[in-house]
C-alpha cells in the first residue's frame, strides 16, 4: 500500500508540474512571471487565496491539535479567516499603487526611505524562507510517514515537486495549480470530516468522548486563555503581513475583485475552520491512545476508508503544504529580484534578464528552505516562532503606516528591531515561552508601544504620500531599461 500511494502522488505531482508548464507557455516578461501581468481575475484570485490560506499548520497540523486539544483545533482557521478579511477590509485599496512588493508598500508609508524598503525587504525574504521551509517540513514529515521513505528523502520529493512547476511557469503557475489544489483539499476534507462524524455517531457522541477539559469552549480550559489567544493572534498576524498575501493584492486585476475573492475566502474558512477539528477529535474518539497525534489524519484516512478514497484525502492534506509552499517561493523571490538585487548591486536588473534571474533565485530559495526544514520537526513551534520574530514588528509598521500619518522611518526600524528583540528573548527564556507558548503578543505590544515613542520624539517626515510614489515608481522603471 505504501508504495502504491507514492507513485499516486507522484502521478498527482507529475500532473501539476505539465499543468503549470502548459498554463504558463505563453508568459513573456517579468511582470508575467512575477504577478501574473497584474490581471488575474476573480476566480484565480479566489483559487490560489483559498489554497494558499489552508496550509501545512491549518489543515493536518490543526488535526492533530484538535486529537490532542479538543474544539482548539478551531483556533487556526478562525485567526486565518479574520487576518483575511481585515486584509481586504484596510488593505485592498493599495492595489491602486501599482507595488511589486511588500517592502515597497511600507517603505510608501515612510516617505520611500531606503533603510526601511531595504530592511523590510531582508525580513520578508527571511520570513517567505520560513514559511517555505515550514510547508516543506510538514509535508516531508507526513510523506515519510505514509510512505516509509527516510525523512530527508520525503522533504526532498515535497521541495522538488513543487518547485519544478514554479520554476517553469512562475506565478501564473502557481495561481492554476493552486486553483485546482483548492478544490482536492476542500473535496479530500470535508469527505473525511463527514465520514469521522459518521463513524463516531454525531457531533454530540464525539464531544463526550473528548477528555472533561476539552469540552469547554475553544478548550480554553485545557489549553489556557493565554495560550489560546496566542495561538489567534499569531495565525491573525501571519495572514495580516504574509508576504504571499500581499502578492494577491498586488496581481490582481481591480480592487473590486480583490476584495470579493478575499471575503469569500474568509467565510470559506471560517467554515472550513471546525473541519480539522472535527477530524483530530473523531480520532481521538475513535483511538485515544495514538503513539503521535501529527498522524492523526492519515490514520483516520486508513481507517475509515477504502484506498482509493484514503489516497485521495492524504493527497488532498499534501495539496495544503505544496500550494502554500509554491504560493511563499513565488513571494520571496520577488523581494529578491525587486529589492535586494538592487541593494547588492546598486541597479535594477534589466528587464530581459528578470525571469532567468527569477528562476535562479526560486532555485536559491527553495534550496534554503530545504535546508531549515532538516533541522527540525516541530511543525507547530517552528512556525508560531517564525511568525513572532519576523513579522510581529511587520505587523506594525504596516498598520501604524497605513492609519498614523506621523509615522516615520525611525518608529518603522525600532518597531523591526524591537520585536526581534522581545521574540528571541522569550523563545529563550523557558519559562516565559511556557507561560505565552510564543511571543506573538509581547513582541507586537512592546514594538508598537517604543515604535510609537520613538516616533513622536523623532522629527515629522518631509517626504508627502505623492513625492514616495513617484521615488518608487522611477525606481520601478528602471527595470523597464534594454
Amino acid at each position: 500500500m505504501k508504495w502504491q500511494l507514492l507513485m499516486a502522488f507522484l502521478g498527482y505531482l507529475g500532473f501539476m508540474i505539465w499543468f503549470g508548464w502548459w498554463v504558463s507557455r505563453n508568459s513573456k516578461g517579468g511582470d508575467d512571471f512575477l504577478l501574473g501581468g497584474r490581471n488575474l481575475p476573480f476566480f484565480l484570485t479566489l483559487g490560489t487565496t483559498v489554497a494558499t490560506m489552508v496550509g501545512t499548520g491549518s489543515s493536518m497540523g490543526a488535526v492533530g491539535f484538535a486529537y490532542l486539544n479538543g474544539w482548539a483545533g478551531m483556533i487556526y482557521g478562525l485567526g486565518g479567516a479574520a487576518g483575511i478579511l481585515l486584509l481586504a477590509k484596510l488593505f485592498a485599496p493599495v492595489r491602486e499603487h501599482q507595488f511589486m512588493t511588500m517592502s515597497e508598500e511600507v517603505s510608501y508609508y515612510v516617505g520611500a526611505h531606503p533603510l526601511v524598503k531595504n530592511t523590510i525587504a531582508i525580513f520578508i525574504f527571511v520570513a517567505s524562507i520560513g514559511w517555505l521551509g515550514a510547508h516543506i517540513l510538514g509535508g516531508g514529515m507526513y510523506l515519510a510517514w505514509l510512505t516509509g521513505l527516510s525523512p530527508f528523502s520525503a522533504k526532498l520529493i515535497i521541495a522538488l515537486g513543487f518547485s519544478i512547476y514554479v520554476v517553469i511557469g512562475g506565478y501564473v503557475a502557481v495561481v492554476w495549480t493552486d486553483s485546482i489544489q483548492a478544490l482536492v483539499l476542500f473535496v479530500g476534507f470535508f469527505l473525511m470530516a463527514g465520514v469521522a462524524l459518521y463513524e463516531v455517531g454525531g457531533l454530540a457522541d464525539m464531544a463526550n468522548a473528548q477528555p472533561a477539559l476539552n469540552q469547554s469552549f475553544l478548550s480554553l480550559d485545557k489549553i489556557g486563555a493565554v495560550h489560546g489567544l496566542s495561538l489567534f493572534f499569531a495565525v491573525l498576524i501571519g495572514v495580516l503581513v504574509a508576504p504571499s498575501f500581499r502578492q494577491r493584492i498586488y496581481s490582481g486585476k481591480h480592487v473590486k475583485s480583490i476584495r470579493q475573492s478575499f471575503y469569500l475566502s474568509g467565510g470559506l474558512y471560517l467554515v472550513f475552520a471546525i473541519v480539522p477539528a472535527i477530524i483530530g477529535m473523531a480520532a481521538y474518539a475513535l483511538n485515544p491512545a495514538l503513539e503521535n497525534s501529527a498522524f492523526s489524519f492519515p490514520f483516520m484516512a486508513f481507517e475509515l476508508l477504502p484506498f482509493g478514497l484514503a489516497a485521495l484525502v492524504i493527497i488532498a492534506g499534501l495539496s495544503a503544504t505544496i500550494s502554500s509552499a509554491s504560493s511563499d517561493a513565488i513571494a520571496a523571490v520577488s523581494v529578491l529580484i525587486r529589492d535586494l538585487y538592487s541593494l547588492v548591486f546598486k541597479r535594477m536588473p534589466h528587464a530581459k534578464d528578470v525571469v532567468l534571474l527569477s528562476r535562479m533565485g526560486l532555485v536559491m530559495t527553495i534550496g534554503i528552505a530545504l535546508l531549515l526544514a532538516l533541522l527540525t520537526n516541530d511543525v507547530i513551534g517552528y512556525i508560531t516562532n517564525m511568525i513572532a520574530t519576523l513579522m510581529s514588528g511587520l505587523c506594525v509598521c504596516v498598520l501604524f503606516g497605513h492609519f498614523w500619518p506621523r509615522f516615520n522611518w525611525q518608529g518603522a526600524i525600532t518597531a523591526l528591531l524591537v520585536s526581534l528583540l522581545v521574540s528571541l528573548a522569550i523563545i529563550l527564556t523557558p519559562n516565559w515561552l511556557a507561560y505565552w507558548s510564543n511571543p506573538i503578543i509581547p513582541a507586537t505590544l512592546g514594538s508598537a508601544l517604543l515604535a510609537a515613542m520613538v516616533t513622536l520624539f523623532t522629527p515629522v517626515q518631509v517626504c508627502t504620500s505623492a513625492q514616495a510614489l513617484a521615488i518608487l515608481k522611477a525606481q520601478r522603471e528602471e527595470m523597464q531599461h534594454d
